[in-house]
């Protein structure tokens, strides 16, 4: 039988278009650190490191993980690279956490990051590739033409993703850590921003972000001695599905419905909406949100829309079911790391670290991230109560 885990200590760095003043073994170090202080516990404590990035290209350093065991305080200790595209951040913390569980380790520092400073994704993501479609300038325009097709299905009205866009922004202005810092943003200002990828306008789409995020999770016996609050680990789910197949559906992927349903019933949530305090959802496009509201089950098919329209994911309108209180990948985008932070703000929330971005008495969370062509999924649901 699995064991109990829990996230006790969760670092971060701040995110910025350029981390000029450290390399990346000194970004990832900086988090671990952060991370350890908050779990009250030093290197020795650490049985072993669990690493993830995204696509090595990124960067142009191929395996780097290879030269960041003296970084991560990990020489003479167990190290495992874990790589599923964008939700590279969600699967690390999940691989992380099933060592815990399995009883192999512990107590287990995961890390991961990204320097997109140091590249460019966009060309990372262009170039051609035998027996593989153009990706078309990037992700935005991989994504674009899917986005279309669920407004011509749900005939969803143009400024929901503006409204997104807006709502997420002043969520990260309550994030001192959050790369974008618009609190002053408007809903003329995306609406004027340039066109990029119809119907994705510039203020639409995620920054590119350097930065890194870390999370030290250890068994119930362990956890129960931390000295903060540990978030249960109530839920853990990874899926995946080939990028193309005959009659494939990419507006609502199979392999997040599924994921889905697998995190939920372990977790004993039978109503996202209702049984869930937040969530913090892999939204590097504005669009994304609703059309994740119906993939993961908060709205019916085609009624996404509705939901963001009416605020209830918005922390500052007082919604009921807050989506990405801490900005999100629109405010903040190391995609390596984008979706462990989502994993790990998740935790805070559960935890009551969260600042000033905290929702008020949120006890469950649900963590969220995907990757490649809308082919890579990884879940968690935390909670402040072990059952």
């Amino acid at each position: 039988m699995a064991q109990l885990a829990a996230v006790v200590g969760v670092g971060q760095t701040k995110y910025k278009t350029k981390r000029k003043d450290v390399s990346i073994a000194g970004m990832v170090r900086e988090a671990a650190v952060n991370a350890l202080e908050d779990a009250g516990l030093t290197w020795n404590d650490i049985d072993a490191v669990i690493i993830g990035k995204a696509p090595d290209m990124f960067e142009g350093v191929i395996m780097p993980e290879l030269y960041l065991t003296d970084a991560l305080g990990c020489n003479g200790k167990p190290m495992l690279r874990v790589h599923t595209a964008g939700s590279v951040g969600g699967s690390t913390a999940i691989v992380a956490a099933t060592y815990v569980q399995s009883g192999v380790f512990k107590r287990i520092l995961t890390v991961s990051f990204e320097k997109q400073s140091e590249s460019n994704a966009m060309w990372a993501l262009s170039n051609p590739q035998p027996f593989s479609p153009h990706l078309n300038a990037g992700a935005g325009g991989y994504f674009a033409p899917i986005i279309r097709e669920y407004m011509r299905r749900s005939n969803a009205p143009y400024d929901a993703g503006i409204k997104v866009a807006v709502k997420d922004r002043l969520h990260g202005a309550k994030n001192p850590l959050a790369h974008l810092q618009l609190p002053e943003i408007t809903m003329k200002e995306v609406e004027d921003s340039p066109m990029l990828w119809e119907p994705l306008r510039f203020l639409e789409a995620c920054p590119s972000s350097d930065g890194a995020c870390a999370m030290v999770i250890a068994n119930e016996e362990l956890a129960a001695k931390s000295p903060r609050k540990p978030a249960w680990i109530r839920g853990a789910a990874m899926r995946s599905e080939p990028t193309m197949y005959a009659g494939r559906e990419q507006v609502n992927p199979r392999a997040g419905i599924d994921c889905a349903k697998d995190v939920y019933a372990q977790a004993g949530i039978h109503n996202p909406r209702k049984d869930l305090d937040c969530a913090e959802i892999y939204v590097p496009f504005s669009w994304y949100e609703p059309m994740w509201l119906e993939n993961l089950g908060f709205a019916d098919e085609g009624k996404g829309w509705e939901l963001t329209m009416s605020g209830a994911t918005s922390l500052t309108e007082g919604g009921d079911i807050p989506w990405n209180p801490s900005g999100g990948v629109l405010c903040s985008n190391p995609i390596g790391a984008s979706g462990m932070i989502r994993f790990a703000e998740a935790a805070q929330q559960v935890r009551g670290e969260a600042g000033d971005h905290q929702v008020d008495g949120a006890k469950t969370a649900l963590g969220h991230a995907y990757g490649g062509g809308a082919q890579f999924y990884s879940m968690w649901v935390v909670s402040s109560e072990k059952a």
